[in-house]
């Protein structure tokens, strides 16, 4: 309504009509406010920083894979990155099956992610490393990452991949030797391992030799799902062997509780790769830290979210293998741990 209209009215007329301006007028500006509040959030939203998103994938199961995961998040901590604060991670597992992971990886790779935590063993790592050249990639595996041909050199990886490793496949000769140790009676030692990996495959070469070198038989069984399992421990037993050396592999690791009942029932001393089997009753264990490997994966992590590159940050090893007893399981089985074997253990759990 035209204001200078009012002037030509009535007094009752023109009361009726300020009425109707004033109530247009709060209309107009109640839309106004409106619009105004709707728009509100997307500026504030503007200003606020970008989340970096981490990419975690593992051939593992979540399951089995709690107290690793506070490990990862501790070094992420370290770095000054805190789940659900400052960053956002997207997971992936393949639950011990290895077919899954390349999807998985070119998942992550799609969404995009600002870095990918690939564990959970060589499996993952290559899958990471085929889904994408340009995201960094942090892994950890057990074997050399130069010879796997993850990285250049040990101190400059050049390429978007790096990692702290664990180098468990590398040690097979060595859990062999401690088997050995223990069971000295004559008799054939097995050996579990997945052949579905070149990790398994270099594990067995390996271990086949150390065996012809010191003149002791080997047993070796193939063992590539879950319904493997008990039939080849039935076959172990029915072959008589004396001890079994379980090869590092991140499958075995999702099945670890099904494998110690088995090696249990056949009454088998056996030897794996990390503390987390002697914990849960397994015999022995020869290895290097999980917990302090993904602590460490953790804080590279942290560092390539603030801009460090992959191709800039050595690769770390493990400077320390750790051999853990059960005692419980020792006196169960009817063992006597030579005293040489027993001054070299770094835990003796009771």
């Amino acid at each position: 309504m035209d204001i200078t209209c009012l002037f030509h009215m009535t007094s009752s007329n023109r009361y009726d009509a300020w009425q109707s301006l004033g109530a247009d007028m709060r209309r107009r500006e109640f839309i106004t406010g409106l619009a105004g509040a709707a728009a509100l959030p997307v500026a504030l939203k503007a200003q606020q920083p970008v989340r970096p998103v981490i990419g975690f994938m593992s051939s593992r199961s979540p399951d089995d894979s709690a107290h690793l995961l506070r490990s990862f998040h501790s070094g992420l901590r370290e770095a000054g990155y805190i789940e659900g604060q400052n960053v956002a991670i997207e997971y992936r597992w393949a639950h011990g099956r290895y077919e899954r992971l390349p999807a998985l990886a070119a998942e992550l790779a799609s969404l995009p992610v600002t870095a990918v935590a690939a564990f959970g063993g060589s499996a993952s790592a290559r899958a990471a490393k085929a889904a994408t050249t340009t995201i960094p990639i942090v892994i950890s595996i057990g074997e050399d990452p130069v010879e796997a041909g993850f990285v250049k050199a040990l101190n400059r990886p050049e390429g978007n991949i790096t990692g702290a490793m664990l180098l468990t496949s590398t040690i097979g000769a060595k859990r062999l030797g401690l088997l050995r140790d223990l069971v000295p009676q004559a008799g054939p030692i097995g050996l579990l391992v997945n052949l579905t990996t070149t990790s398994g495959q270099t594990q067995k070469r390996d271990v086949e030799k150390a065996a012809h070198d010191i003149g002791q038989s080997i047993v070796v069984r193939d063992a590539r799902t879950v319904q493997d399992l008990d039939p080849v421990l039935e076959l172990f037993a029915q072959d008589r062997v004396v001890g079994l050396t379980v090869a590092a592999d991140p499958f075995f690791d999702t099945q670890r509780d099904r494998i110690i009942q088995l090696v249990a029932k056949h009454r088998l001393p056996a030897i794996y790769q990390f503390r987390d089997y002697v914990v849960a009753g397994g015999l022995m264990s020869y290895g290097a830290s999980i917990l302090e490997t993904y602590f460490q994966n953790g804080v590279y992590i942290g560092r390539i979210l603030k801009g460090a590159k992959p191709a800039d940050m050595p690769v770390q090893l493990p400077t320390k293998f750790q051999l853990v007893i059960n005692m419980k399981t020792v006196k169960e089985l009817g063992l006597i741990i030579p005293s040489g074997v027993l001054a070299i253990a770094d835990e003796v759990i009771e």
